[in-house]
């Protein structure tokens, strides 16, 4: 049976072989798919949704209030954020000090990082987690762990891209919960009847039902 940590355990475990392609190291130095992103920087903010995990986890409980898994994306300040917005320059620069030590070293650490999170996700509870990030809330591990494996799918997809790669081939359980979050998001943000059309009537479908 799927679950949120048998999803993001299952895409997590195709990020270091994403990372390890030589299109990705060709690519290093150059801009990627999304504007102002170096390729080297979205492999490194690719790489953050698993390392931020260990240390979130390591982190005593926090005390802000918990919020519900679409309540967080109605607090985030990224969503909507201008590219050259605070928020926005911050994740840049945190993906390209990630991604200092170039493509093996951070796929190394993200190996080892997901051969931690098998062991420790097979026992830990569902406990409150936060990351520095964030504003004053938390989310409860399982969802937390959701937000992340959306973030894998969509920037291994635009790693890949940039890369002129293939997208990586992902379990079919864990795409299903990335577009049940993504179909949510989307709806939220335009509405039942546009979503409705987008995925059911070409001629009247609206130019985009992007959730961010």
């Amino acid at each position: 049976m799927t679950s949120p940590r048998n999803d993001f355990l299952s895409l997590a475990n195709t990020v270091p072989d994403l990372l390890r392609d030589p299109a990705v190291a060709a690519a290093w130095s150059g801009p990627s798919a999304l504007a102002e992103f170096s390729v080297a920087g979205l492999a490194g903010h690719l790489a953050y949704q698993v390392l931020s995990i260990p240390p979130a986890l390591a982190d005593p409980v926090p005390a802000e209030p918990v919020v519900p898994l679409l309540g967080h994306y109605e607090r985030v300040e990224w969503i909507g954020a201008e590219l050259d917005a605070e928020i926005s320059v911050r994740i840049r620069r945190g993906g390209e000090s990630d991604a200092v030590d170039g493509p093996k070293a951070l796929a190394d650490r993200v190996a080892e990082a997901v051969a931690e999170l098998t062991d420790t996700l097979a026992s830990v509870e569902n406990r409150p987690v936060r990351i520095s990030l964030w504003g004053p809330w938390s989310l409860l591990l399982d969802d937390f762990l959701t937000t992340r494996t959306m973030e894998i799918a969509v920037h291994g997809d635009d790693l890949a891209v940039s890369a002129g790669i293939p997208t990586p081939p992902w379990a079919p359980d864990a795409v299903e919960g990335v577009l049940d979050l993504l179909a949510r998001l989307a709806v939220r943000r335009h509405g039942p009847t546009a979503v409705l059309r987008a995925l059911s009537r070409e001629e009247r479908a609206p130019r985009t039902i992007a959730a961010f």
